[in-house]
């Protein structure tokens, strides 16, 4: 195997050697690590990464290969790939190519024997930065041409990417079992497995774009509104935001999840910010106030809903009173939003927990509750 040389570079200025893997080329992103100890074909298939260069620290990546069973959505999202020990050898009866080689067909430059363990604590203590990964020939740039070239990018907050992931056209997901009506799925982002595990709940899944107008919306005469997750700055969304507002006044029952958990807190006028890291991996530990039920759940997000912790508050935006559902325990930052005068929730977490644990796929069963009791206290 021939040493090709590449580099991940900072905004600060650190600097990590290490070998081309993927395609070769130069990528300029935000630089975030995942904690997963598998998952890594979900993980990069995963919209909300869009935009992002994504440190596994776990260090043997790639053993398993890929398939064309286990990606979140059509192609892979990741900005760029960077991994400490990538698997010379691809051993698992399910697979059908190498990382590696999928990596280079789709144009993903990633960067391999680094040490991922630096770089966290470099990003743990510092902060999520934008970044690049230089192989081929813009491993041979100066020093100073990389970093101009990282700082010159745009940061990723302020910044709305759902266009850059959403579907272009309305498509369903057919009920599973009997249908109890049709449910209007925003497309920010959305995953595979959400979208099967609402189909799963008897719900006919209606995909739409992001561009959609409430008219739209209400066309397909939902019995329910969902927002899925997605890359990018909530307070960047306000087209989104109002048009959920449209939703809450109309009294249609609301479940979001990630950006739809964000979405859903500014609608309700509560504000939004960026963490200094994120959370991001299959093993973040949530309590369920509800329930006092601790759960070991999947995340994937940068910005989080500022709205008071342990307390009943009331919505700034006038929906009446609203509890915090969900705390992480590691930080104690917001994890999920509970109206309790309108039919709406939402968790900042991934419940369809692809690839992780299962803790919380409850809340799809929850959500079919709140549809079926809110259809009935209607007629």
């Amino acid at each position: 195997m021939t040493f090709e040389p590449a580099v991940l570079v900072l905004e600060d200025g650190s600097r990590y050697l290490g070998q081309a893997y993927g395609a070769r080329g130069q990528k300029i992103g935000e630089v975030v690590f995942a904690t997963g100890m598998t998952g890594y074909q979900e993980t990069i298939t995963d919209p909300s990464y869009a935009g992002q260069i994504v440190v596994m620290t776990a260090p043997h990546i790639g053993n398993t290969g890929v398939n064309s069973e286990d990606p979140e959505s059509s192609r892979i999202w990741v900005s760029g790939f960077v991994v400490r020990d990538a698997s010379r050898v691809v051993s698992n009866f399910r697979a059908e190519e190498s990382l590696d080689a999928q990596l280079a067909e789709q144009g993903i430059i990633g960067i391999s024997g680094v040490d991922t363990r630096a770089i966290t604590r470099r990003l743990r203590d510092a902060g999520s930065m934008r970044g690049g990964i230089f192989s081929g020939e813009a491993a041979s740039l100066s020093t100073e041409e990389q970093l101009e070239s990282i700082t010159a990018a745009a940061e990723m907050a302020g910044q709305s990417l759902s266009s850059e992931v959403s579907t272009s056209e309305a498509y369903v997901v057919e009920a599973q079992g009997e249908s109890i009506g049709r449910l209007a799925v925003l497309d920010l982002g959305v995953k595979t497995s959400t979208l099967n595990y609402l189909a799963d709940r008897g719900f006919e899944v209606h995909v739409l774009p992001q561009t959609v107008t409430f008219d739209e919306m209400l066309a397909i005469e939902p019995v329910a509104v969902f927002y899925s997750n997605g890359p990018g700055d909530p307070s960047a969304s306000d087209g989104h935001v109002a048009l959920l507002t449209e939703v809450l006044k109309k009294g249609l029952p609301f479940f979001g999840i990630c950006f739809g958990n964000q979405l859903l807190g500014r609608a309700l006028g509560y504000g939004t910010y960026k963490l200094p890291f994120g959370h991001r991996g299959i093993n973040q530990p949530v309590i369920d106030v509800q329930t006092l039920r601790t759960e070991i759940t999947a995340h994937n997000h940068g910005f989080a809903v500022d709205a008071p912790v342990g307390e009943i508050s009331q919505s700034p935006a006038g929906f009446g009173r609203v509890e915090v559902s969900h705390v992480n325990l590691n930080d104690n930052v917001v994890e999920g939003l509970r109206a309790l005068d309108i039919p709406a929730f939402s968790v900042q977490y991934h419940p369809e927990a692809a690839s992780g644990p299962h803790d919380a796929n409850y809340l799809f069963d929850r959500f079919r509750d709140l549809v079926l009791e809110t259809a009935k206290d209607a007629k």
